[in-house]
C-alpha cells in the first residue's frame, strides 16, 4: 500500500503516520513543563490566564497609550484615515471574531482593481512595523474583550478552517494569543506542519510558569527581529494554498 505523502511550504515531502516526534523547540523530555497536563490542570491554568491577561493588559494599555497615540499618528500619514487592520479571525472553539492590528500596507491595486501582492503593498514603515510586533499592540483590545489571551496559538484566516487535521484544529481548544509558542520557536521562517505541531504542543502542555517563559522570550525575539517572514515572501505562504497545490499533486500522483 502507498503511504501518503505531504509537502511542507519548503517542498520537503513528509509521510503521513511516522511516529510523532515533539516539535521544534519543545522542553527535552524529563522537564516538568514536557509532559502533558491534566484537565484539571488545564481549567485552573485558564481562569488564572484571564485574570493575568486583564491585569497585565490593563497595565500596558495605560503604559503604553503614548506609544499607541504615536504609531497610530505614523499609520494615518503613511496609509490614510483608516489607522486599523481589521479582519475575522477564529478564535476559542473556532467561534470568529473581529481581529483589530496596526496597518502595514497600502491598498494599492492593479488595473482590473485586484489588490496587489503583499511584497509590493508592504512599505518600508509596514515592514519596520511587523518586524518589531508593533502592529500587535491593537490586540490587547481583544485581549480585554476575552477573544484573545496574551499567550496562545495565533489566530490565523478563517479559510484555512476546513484544511486543518482533527489534531491541528486542536489549536483552537483555547484562546488566540497576541504571540505563543510557535512564535518564539520560528515565527513565519519554519513550515506549516511544524508551525501547527508547535501551537497543539502549547495547548497540551499550557500553565502560568510556561506563559511567563514565552512572553519573556518574546521580548528577546521582537529585539532580534527574529522569524519575521519565510525567504523570499513578505510573511509567509497561505496555508489554505499549500494544501490546495498537495491535493493537486495527489491527485496527480494518484
Amino acid at each position: 500500500m502507498r503511504m501518503h505523502r505531504r509537502r511542507d511550504p519548503r517542498g520537503v515531502s513528509r509521510a503521513a503516520g511516522v511516529e510523532r516526534r515533539p516539535p521544534p523547540g519543545a522542553p527535552r523530555r524529563g522537564r516538568t513543563d514536557s509532559r502533558p497536563r491534566s484537565a484539571a490542570q488545564h481549567a485552573r491554568t485558564d481562569r488564572a490566564k484571564r485574570v493575568v491577561d486583564i491585569a497585565l493588559t490593563a497595565v500596558g494599555v495605560v503604559l503604553l497609550a503614548p506609544l499607541f497615540v504615536v504609531l497610530a499618528w505614523r499609520v494615518r500619514r503613511e496609509f490614510g484615515a483608516t489607522v486599523l487592520f481589521r479582519q475575522p479571525r477564529p478564535g476559542l472553539h473556532g467561534e470568529v471574531f473581529e481581529l483589530r492590528k496596526f496597518r502595514t500596507m497600502t491598498d494599492a491595486r492593479d488595473d482590473a482593481g485586484a489588490l496587489l501582492p503583499d511584497e509590493q503593498r508592504l512599505t518600508r514603515f509596514g515592514r519596520w512595523l511587523r518586524s518589531t510586533s508593533l502592529d500587535e499592540l491593537p490586540e490587547m483590545w481583544n485581549v480585554l474583550r476575552g477573544d484573545m489571551s496574551l499567550v496562545g496559538p495565533r489566530p490565523l484566516l478563517v479559510a484555512y478552517l476546513d484544511h486543518y487535521t482533527p489534531e491541528q484544529a486542536r489549536r483552537h481548544e483555547v484562546r488566540p494569543g497576541i504571540t505563543g509558542w510557535a512564535q518564539i520557536n520560528g515565527r513565519n521562517d519554519m513550515s506549516w506542519p511544524d508551525k501547527l505541531a508547535q501551537d497543539v504542543w502549547y495547548v497540551d502542555h499550557r500553565s502560568l510558569w510556561l506563559d511567563a517563559r514565552i512572553l519573556l522570550r518574546t521580548l528577546w525575539v521582537m529585539v532580534r527581529r527574529e522569524g519575521v517572514s519565510l525567504d523570499g515572501h513578505a510573511t509567509t505562504v497561505r496555508f489554505d494554498e499549500v494544501m490546495a497545490a498537495e491535493d493537486e499533486l495527489d491527485r496527480e500522483e494518484g
